[in-house]
């Protein structure tokens, strides 16, 4: 069973974001947030409608670029430097 875990919903908002990026594998979202692929499947569950959650299992499970195991050695990185706006 996953941790218990409270994020603030601009926090939240980034999680679910970042979970749905096909480039942004489970390993940054776990150095982002501290939480693991099973946390974020949990937390994906809870907040989408079931069918949006659905559609989303179907596009990452076994999605090279969502495992940083199964990408390739030449991704060196997650994003874009470009894709973030500076706060």
């Amino acid at each position: 069973m996953p941790k218990s875990v409270t994020l603030s919903e601009p926090d939240l908002s980034r999680l679910i974001e970042m979970a749905w990026e096909d480039r942004t594998p489970f390993d940054a979202i776990e150095k982002s947030f501290g939480l693991g692929e099973p946390q974020v499947i949990a937390i994906m569950r809870k907040e989408l409608k079931r069918s949006s959650f659905e559609l989303w299992r179907k596009r990452v499970t076994g999605r090279a670029t969502k495992h940083s195991a199964l990408r390739s050695e030449d991704v060196t990185r997650a994003y874009c430097p470009t894709q973030y706006k500076n706060k």
